[in-house]
């Protein structure tokens, strides 16, 4: 573990996913146990740790910055799942596009849309 820390479970800015697995993500020179949202206010913890623990206000930090999202890479953790209807629908609303696909799949699409200064975000279920 880096002496970098998650201050309130919030870094600010904008950093490429550096490694994911063993339960954690790494990413601007710290690790981190658990998921996260990768938004353009920054790395938060994210209280998600199946899709079955998925809720209405998972969603709420996302829907906070939809003006800043146009796509969001939806990581479901080691297999990939369908995420439900309702959800799609509160963020084809927003007007924040999505694509589902596996945490390491989500994690290393990120990276290059990030580096492509694209207005992307990411909630990433961690894997083991």
């Amino acid at each position: 573990m880096s002496s970098g820390r998650l201050y309130d479970g919030f870094v600010p800015g904008r950093y490429q996913i550096d490694a994911y697995g063993n339960g954690g993500f790494r990413f601007a020179e710290m690790s981190h146990r658990g998921s996260i949202l990768a938004l353009p206010s920054g790395i938060k913890a994210w209280p998600v740790g199946s899709m079955r623990e998925l809720t209405d206000e998972a969603l709420d930090p996302i829907l906070a910055e939809a003006e800043e999202i146009e796509l969001l890479l939806f990581g479901t953790g080691q297999e990939i799942a369908a995420l439900p209807g309702a959800f799609r629908a509160r963020l084809r609303e927003a007007g924040i596009g999505l694509d589902v696909m596996q945490t390491g799949a989500a994690a290393r699409t990120y990276n290059i849309l990030l580096a492509e200064n694209r207005k992307v975000a990411a909630a990433l279920i961690a894997v083991g």
